[in-house]
């Protein structure tokens, strides 16, 4: 069965804070009909931190794409491997060991993939398969580790590793104005997660079953306009209230396996405001807390994108709270609309 170990997380240096954040909207923003809706809104975040690349001076000024694009790579190639080296630690493996890279970013466009450069760079096998996603937003953590778990039980011998590195903050643009736009900078940061899913062995969550859901017609309600200046960022006001439909999907796979989505040992969801989590505390009628580790993402570092799933569960592991059998549901929302979702039961390498 394949187990997917131990993330590692790593977030850059550079610290801004909620208050900060407001303050600069009223600074930039201050003739703009809706800021106090605004203000509001990025209050009600519960985000209190974030992380950036680059200082804040830096990431309010635009460059052009070609600039912000040597950036992602510059910075993706001086960040990635120590967050790589660390899962493969975790998960007891040498980059020898694995059989097949999924690599996941929405903020960064480079062809070849990093996943060449790190085959390249960190001793992995010149056949190890790749896999980039760059199209499913914050629903790609899910769906990455889906795909490990597709591959390790085509291939039941084999490593996966997943990568999930996402600099939000180059998506920066100053002249959206839109509220869900506005709404964005006060929400989204950078960060890199990195994990095994080894195909035998390892401790961590033992994945068991996957499966993905669209909510039909909603695919212009979280997207990006790619224009000149790159990629702009569109977020609809119902959003918020996607958990709604979702819910039942989540019911419907844990009720393939015969399981109840209501009463799970763990729950790791992506995070991608208050609502999503307060939401599917309420439509799968469990505790608020059942989603602590994904709040703990939220506030301290943020929407991290397709990272939020990988962070939670490293919260989890740190935490110490798993035994073996208890049973559990992660999941990736985003663009689509698009659930990826997995269910799984903690195991121990004996």
């Amino acid at each position: 069965m394949a187990v997917l170990c131990k993330p590692a997380i790593a977030v850059p240096e550079y610290v801004i804070t909620q208050e900060e954040t407001l303050e600069l909207a009223k600074r930039l923003h201050k003739d703009h009909a809706q800021l106090r809706l605004v203000l509001r809104l990025i209050e009600h975040t519960g985000v209190l931190t974030r992380r950036l690349i680059q200082p804040i001076d830096k990431v309010l000024k635009h460059p052009g794409l070609e600039a912000r694009s040597a950036v992602y790579e510059q910075e993706s190639k001086a960040r990635v491997p120590a967050v790589v080296r660390q899962a493969l630690d975790e998960a007891e493996l040498e980059p020898q060991q694995i059989d097949l890279i999924v690599y996941v970013s929405c903020t960064g466009f480079m062809m070849p993939s990093l996943t060449a450069w790190l085959i390249n760079t960190m001793g992995f096998r010149t056949d190890t398969r790749q896999m980039p996603i760059a199209q499913l937003g914050c629903a790609a953590g899910g769906a990455a580790i889906n795909r490990a778990h597709d591959f390790c039980t085509a291939y039941p011998d084999a490593n996966v590793l997943v990568v999930a590195c996402e600099f939000c903050s180059l998506c920066y643009q100053p002249t959206d104005l839109a509220v869900g736009s506005l709404l964005s900078n006060g929400l989204f940061g950078d960060a890199i997660a990195a994990a095994v899913v080894r195909g035998r062995g390892g401790t961590g969550v033992s994945l068991e079953r996957n499966g993905s859901y669209l909510i039909p017609h909603t695919e212009d309600w979280i997207s990006y306009a790619v224009r000149s200046t790159g990629f702009h960022f569109q977020l609809d006001k119902r959003v918020p209230g996607t958990m709604e439909p979702l819910a039942p999907a989540l019911r419907e796979l844990a009720q393939q396996h015969e399981w109840n989505a209501g009463k799970l040992d763990f729950y790791l969801v992506h995070a991608g405001g208050p609502r999503i989590l307060d939401d599917l505390s309420r439509f799968l009628d469990v505790p608020p807390d059942a989603f602590r580790f994904s709040r703990a993402t939220l506030t301290e570092y943020g929407n991290i994108a397709s990272a939020v799933v990988l962070d939670a569960l490293g919260r989890m592991f740190d935490e110490g709270c798993a035994d073996d059998g208890h049973r559990g549901l992660l999941a990736g929302f985003g663009p689509g609309i698009t659930a990826e979702i997995a269910l799984g039961s903690w195991t121990t390498d004996s």
